[in-house]
């Protein structure tokens, strides 16, 4: 199978005086989904778009299977971009968007509606090979934008937000398409994306990103289950953020116990805490609580629906709040 192993090193963006992306190195496998995951302004799409060749490298370099391409053109680089819009040309049928990077090669237009109607049928878009952009639903749109990237035969596809227009049902069933694609195709997905939830449904590798720079980057049970620094830790969202004499701590919002009394014999020193909030999510119930003493401080706890409902409390109660030694991971 051909190389579509990814190396970064030293890769560096400026705009000016604002450092976008900060000298940073990253390996991504061969035929791996690679999701690069941070807020807003992390740097995470001009990393995509140097990738892709759309943005100049200010300084460093990229490897695509081994060879540099840092300074190649976006067509002769061997990765196809699939943009957040789209960006399919509203005049051309669905079959004629699909085909129309083969069109540009010179292409018989019988050799490239043959190929192109081969890549709708992938993403099970046949159907609609006369309609025009306008007359197809959000997620009809995607499917045919990444037919339309797959035609350019590429190593790499890159993915810049792919989900973000689509409403939540329909996110997490392309979520899941992405996935089955992506395993059969057999070649590199590098996905930009700012939801947790995404990353670590999509990605074998999830690259935290923040300033400019790489927080943590690791497989998405290690960088949920073992964050290395207090911004990972708040940012992949279901954890506490815990100063303890010893230093900060991160322990998940399910590890933490709600008692009316103190601790039991192997738990941490139990917290006086004042219910501030309880939410109802179904199968689960997250409680709010604030420390004593620290009134603009706050923690999670989330209980089974069960659990709340043998012992509820409401917002106002004192209660206590600890957690086993093994679920508090020490941060940087």
């Amino acid at each position: 199978m051909t190389d579509s192993s990814l190396m970064l090193t030293a890769l560096t963006k400026r705009y000016g005086d604002t450092v976008a992306v900060d000298a940073i190195d990253l390996a991504i496998a061969s035929g791996s989904y690679c999701c690069l995951l941070g807020p807003s302004g992390c740097g995470k799409t001009s990393t995509l778009r140097m990738i892709a060749g759309h943005e100049s490298a200010s300084s460093g370099e990229v490897l695509l299977g081994g060879k540099y391409v840092t300074n190649a053109s976006p067509a002769d680089r061997g990765t196809a971009m699939m943009f957040q819009s789209y960006a399919l040309f509203p005049h051309l049928s669905v079959l004629d968007n699909v085909a129309f990077s083969w069109k540009m090669r010179g292409k018989s237009a019988a050799e490239r509606h043959a190929r192109a109607k081969e890549l709708l049928q992938l993403v099970a878009m046949t159907p609609y090979l006369n309609r025009l952009p306008s007359e197809l639903s959000g997620g009809q749109q995607q499917r045919v934008a990444l037919a339309r990237a797959l035609m350019t035969e590429p190593r790499v596809l890159l993915l810049d937000e792919p989900l973000s227009a689509l409403d939540p049902f329909l996110r997490v069933q392309m979520r899941a398409e992405l996935k089955r694609w992506q395993q059969e195709l057999g070649f590199t997905f590098v996905h930009v994306t700012h939801s947790q939830e995404e990353a670590m449904a999509l990605a074998d590798q999830v690259v935290v990103m923040n300033h400019g720079r790489i927080e943590q980057n690791g497989s998405p049970r290690d960088v949920f289950n073992a964050p290395r620094s207090e911004f990972v830790a708040r940012f992949m969202g279901a954890h506490n953020v815990i100063a303890t004499p010893a230093g900060k701590v991160a322990v998940r919002s399910d590890r933490l116990r709600l008692q009316r009394a103190g601790a039991n014999g192997d738990a941490c020193d139990a917290h006086l805490v004042a219910v501030r909030a309880v939410e109802y999510q179904g199968t689960y119930v997250q409680v709010s609580v604030t420390p004593d003493g620290a009134a603009d401080d706050a923690w999670t706890v989330t209980l089974p629906d069960a659990e709340f409902d043998a012992a509820p409390v409401a917002p106002g109660d004192n209660v206590f709040v600890s957690w086993a030694p093994a679920a508090a991971h020490a941060l940087a």
